[in-house]
């Protein structure tokens, strides 16, 4: 018998053996088109690749840290306009289809395109599924703008009204004797809209609203200077540290002093009111917790920095006590126990600048001084690291905005600016300027609006640097209890 009739008929009669549903399967296997066609593993296939986008997303996402950093700090009208700009070529040029304008803040502007391997330039396989027909890419031959439409729902798309924030000073006042000391805390402003300002020995109160100003005491008869001072949280009592340890508690409206506590060896650098609560952080390295309604000798000694404190800010539920040191130490505190409960140790250099979040329970920012330079966030909570960032100058002062979710920072050496950053994008909005000393006192109006910075070439200069409106996008934590009951 012939070889090749045998072979036909041994094929047929192992197809008439074959079950139904595998013949179809098979023939219809054999009828369909082939949907991916593989390339050599070491040539790549040119069918399919569009050279020009997978180069530029390439590049794009090849940036260094530094030039993301710098595209992130865009905040006037050009550079939004810029964006755009950039969105249409890409829409032009590139096919990407992008219909809206990217925000400059968000954290990731890279959009989706038409292919979805723009990680890699070269491909080793093709995919021939068929594209669906978009009729909103098609250009309708009676347009007279060159432009597509996708391009054209980019350019009407709704904008966001850029944000203005004035760098220059809309008030400045002479603060003579302001003293150039880091470790010092000279300015507060009060719930009354009164501003404290210790200028040598003497404190002064500024009235926003009448531009008033008043001497409330002067040390100079006793031979002592002012430290610090601190509004307590109604706005009548303002607590004053003195250079020889004593801690003065004054009532503003009456102009008397009520109390003069002892307890420390040295200057008063830092003071921080936790209802009628008065804590004190000194040069002895000892923090003190003082009523101000029973007797003295009723106190708290809280002892675990090395060296000078000269920061101290109670949390907003009044639970916890942050304090930074110049032995580089941030310390927490409970209200119950000796001992600080948590202790970071990643600042390099004195942290003064310390702030709790407003709008988020447990997080607290820090500022390193001239050898760190850096802010950090913790996680109170969990006791955990989250971020940090350089700022290349040293960290002076930090405070939250009441409504939104950024802060402003004022720095030292070497460049005397004050920034303001958005969380937890860590992105800067802006960076103010016109101090020719370390800015290194800061205080937030009572309406949360504007700020004032001290220095120490003696000017006290105000600032419009956060917005009105409230944050609606507040995260909430499930678990701060404080703020489910009722």
């Amino acid at each position: 018998m012939d070889q090749e009739y045998e072979r036909r008929l041994l094929r047929q009669i192992n197809h008439q053996n074959l079950p139904a549903e595998a013949r179809l399967t098979k023939v219809s296997a054999t009828c369909s088109p082939v949907s991916v066609k593989s390339g050599d593993r070491f040539i790549p296939t040119r069918a399919g690749s569009n050279w020009s986008i997978n180069f530029h997303y390439a590049n794009e996402n090849c940036r260094s840290p530094s030039q993301n950093h710098k595209a992130k700090d865009a905040t006037s009208d050009s550079s939004k306009d810029a964006v755009a700009y950039a969105a249409l070529l890409r829409n032009e040029l590139l096919g990407a289809g992008i219909e809206t304008v990217p925000d400059p803040h968000t954290e990731d502007r890279r959009h989706a395109v038409l292919s979805q391997d723009s990680h890699s330039l070269f491909r080793y396989t093709v995919h021939t599924k068929r594209v669906p027909f978009d009729s909103d890419s098609e250009v309708s031959p009676y347009s007279l703008s060159p432009l597509s439409n996708k391009s054209h729902k980019l350019l009407r798309s709704p904008r966001k009204p850029a944000r203005k924030i004035s760098k220059i000073p809309f008030k400045v006042l002479d603060a003579p004797e302001l003293q150039d000391d880091f470790y010092l805390n000279l300015v507060d402003w009060s719930a009354g809209n009164l501003l404290s300002v210790g200028l040598g020995a003497c404190v002064y109160l500024w009235s926003a609203c009448t531009s008033q100003v008043t001497r409330l005491c002067d040390l100079s008869v006793d031979g002592d200077s002012v430290t610090s001072v601190c509004w307590n949280e109604r706005g009548s009592l303002v607590a004053v540290g003195t250079h020889k340890g004593y801690v003065q508690v004054w009532d503003a409206a009456g102009g008397r002093k009520l109390t003069s506590l002892e307890g420390h060896s040295a200057r008063v650098g830092a003071l921080a009111w936790n209802g009628e609560q008065l804590s004190s952080g000194s040069r002895d390295r000892v923090i003190l917790q003082r009523d101000v309604r029973t007797p003295p000798s009723a106190e708290r000694r809280l002892q675990g920095h090395r060296q000078e404190v000269c920061g101290l800010k109670w949390s907003p539920d009044h639970q916890h006590l942050a304090s930074g040191g110049n032995d580089n130490k941030l310390l927490v505190w409970n209200s119950s126990s000796l001992l600080p409960v948590q202790q970071y140790s990643d600042h390099l250099a004195a942290v003064k600048a310390i702030a709790w979040s407003p709008h988020q329970h447990g997080l607290l920012a820090s500022g390193g001084g001239t050898a760190d330079r850096c802010l950090r966030f913790w996680n109170t909570l969990t006791g955990q690291a989250l971020q940090s960032t350089d700022t290349g100058s040293q960290v002076c002062n930090l405070a939250w905005s009441k409504h939104a979710n950024e802060l402003v920072s004022t720095h030292g050496y070497s460049q005397n600016q004050i920034l303001v950053w958005k969380y937890p994008s860590l992105t800067q909005v802006a960076k103010l300027t016109g101090h020719s000393y370390r800015v290194l006192y800061l205080a937030v109006s009572p309406d949360g609006e504007a700020i004032v910075t001290g220095a120490g070439d003696e000017t006290l200069r105000f600032w419009n640097v956060f917005s009105k409106t409230r944050c609606t996008k507040e995260s909430k934590s499930v678990l701060n209890l404080f703020t489910r009951i009722r």
